[in-house]
C-alpha cells in the first residue's frame, strides 16, 4: 500500500470501473507550461492525470474542467500556487504535489473542501506551516508532508481520525503534540530527520501502530509507553540514545503543599467536596504512583526521572524514561538492564516478544 501512496499511477480498488487509457493521461517530462487545449477538449473524460516533471510554475484554472478526475499528480514542477479552480475537482481522491515551491498559502483556502481525498503528498516543498486546510479533509488517509520546513504541528492535527499514514521526517519539528496520540488508525509515523528531543506519553493510545521511524533526531530517551505499542518496525539509529545512555537523575525537592498531598494519599485520609475547595480536590486527584513496586508513595509535580533499560529482541537495550518519588525510595539502581522476562511487568514482557525490528545503526 505504502508503495503506491509514493508513486503518482492510479490504481483502481474493487468498487471503481477499470478505466481504459483512453480515461488516463500522462504528459510527464514534456517540457509543458499549461495544459495543452488537446487534453482540455477531453477533460470531461479523464480519471487520472499525470503532469509531473514539466514547467508548470502555477496549476491553472482551467484544471476545473476535469469534473471526473480522481488522480492528480503534479510533482516537479517548480510550482508555486494552486488556483482556486481545483476545489470544484469534487471527486479526486489521489494528489501528488511533491517537490515543488509550494508554501502554506499557496493552498486556496477551500481546499478542506475537498471531502473525496484520501492521499495527499506535498513532500519535498517549502512548507513553514501545517496548512489548516490540511485538518479538513476528514477522509484522508495519507499524508506525506516531508522535506518541507515544518517546525511545530497544530493541535487540530487530532482532527484526522482516518489518517493512516503520516510523514514527516526531514523537517524542523523540535516537538510532537500530544494530540497525535488521538490517530487511532495510525500505522506508519515517520518523525526522522527533525530535532526532536522527546515524545508525548500519549503516543501509546496509537495501538494500531507498526513502524515508528525516529532516526536522526536528538532522542536522549524513550517514554516508558512507548513498550506498550505493537511494533513491528522502530528506527532509532543517531540519536543521543544510541551513543550514549543518560544515567542523571532530575528531582526538585518537593513543596509544602506536596507534602501534604503525599501525606493524604499515602495515609488514605478520607476527604469530601465539603472538606476542600475544589482546586486542592483536584490536585489531589492528579497523584501518581511511584513506579517502584515496593514503594507505596505518590508523586505530585516533585519526581526522580529514572532511566530503566529496557532489552528487545536479547540485542538491543533502549533506554526508557520513568518516574520515581524520591532518589531514596528505589531499591535498584538507576541504571539496571533488564533483560529477562521476570523482571519485566506483563506488559512489557509482551511488547518485547512483539518487537521484531529495532534499527540502531
Amino acid at each position: 500500500m505504502a508503495a503506491f501512496y509514493e508513486s503518482s499511477s492510479y490504481s483502481s480498488s474493487a468498487s471503481d470501473t477499470e478505466y481504459s487509457r483512453e480515461h488516463l493521461e500522462d504528459l510527464s517530462y514534456g517540457n509543458l507550461a499549461t495544459i495543452p487545449e488537446c487534453i482540455l477538449q477531453r477533460s470531461a473524460s479523464l480519471y487520472s492525470l499525470q503532469l509531473d516533471n514539466n514547467d508548470i510554475i502555477s496549476l491553472p484554472s482551467t484544471i476545473g474542467l476535469f469534473k471526473k478526475l480522481i488522480v492528480l499528480d503534479i510533482s516537479a514542477n517548480n510550482m508555486t500556487f494552486i488556483s482556486d479552480e481545483i476545489c470544484q475537482l469534487t471527486k479526486l481522491r489521489t494528489l501528488i504535489a511533491k517537490n515543488n515551491k509550494l508554501r502554506c498559502d499557496s493552498f486556496p483556502k477551500d481546499f478542506g473542501t475537498l471531502s473525496s481525498l484520501e492521499v495527499v503528498n506535498v513532500s519535498g516543498n517549502q512548507i513553514e506551516t501545517f496548512p489548516p486546510q490540511f485538518t479538513e479533509l476528514d477522509k484522508l488517509q495519507v499524508l506525506h508532508c516531508g522535506g518541507n520546513l515544518l517546525a511545530e504541528l497544530p493541535s487540530t492535527i487530532r482532527l484526522l481520525t482516518r489518517l493512516q499514514v503520516l510523514y514527516l521526517g526531514g523537517n524542523r519539528l523540535v516537538e510532537i503534540p500530544a494530540e497525535v496520540g488521538y490517530l487511532s488508525e495510525l500505522t506508519s509515523l515517520v518523525l526522522c530527520d527533525n530535532r526532536l528531543q522527546s515524545l508525548p506519553p500519549t503516543l501509546m493510545n496509537l495501538r494500531n501502530l507498526r513502524s515508528l521511524s525516529l532516526h536522526n533526531n536528538k532522542l536522549s530517551t524513550l517514554p516508558t509507553e512507548i513498550v506498550a505499542l505493537n511494533l513491528v518496525e522502530l528506527s532509532l539509529r543517531n540519536n543521543p540514545l544510541v551513543n550514549r545512555f543518560v544515567q542523571d537523575l532530575v528531582y526538585n525537592p518537593p513543596a509544602l503543599l506536596e507534602l501534604s498531598g503525599r501525606v493524604i494519599k499515602i495515609e488514605k485520609v478520607r476527604y469530601t467536596s465539603e472538606d476542600l475547595p475544589v482546586s486542592l480536590i483536584r490536585y489531589l486527584d492528579s497523584a501518581q504512583r511511584c513506579v517502584n513496586p515496593q514503594c507505596k508513595g505518590v508523586y505530585f509535580s516533585s519526581r526522580v526521572e529514572q532511566i530503566k533499560f529496557v532489552d528487545f529482541c536479547g540485542k538491543y537495550r533502549l533506554p526508557l524514561l520513568q518516574y520515581l518519588c524520591s532518589p531514596s525510595c528505589s531499591t535498584i539502581s538507576p541504571t539496571v538492564c533488564v533483560s529477562s522476562d521476570s523482571e519485566l511487568d506483563e506488559e512489557e514482557a509482551g511488547a518485547r516478544e512483539r518487537m521484531r525490528r529495532v534499527l540502531l545503526g
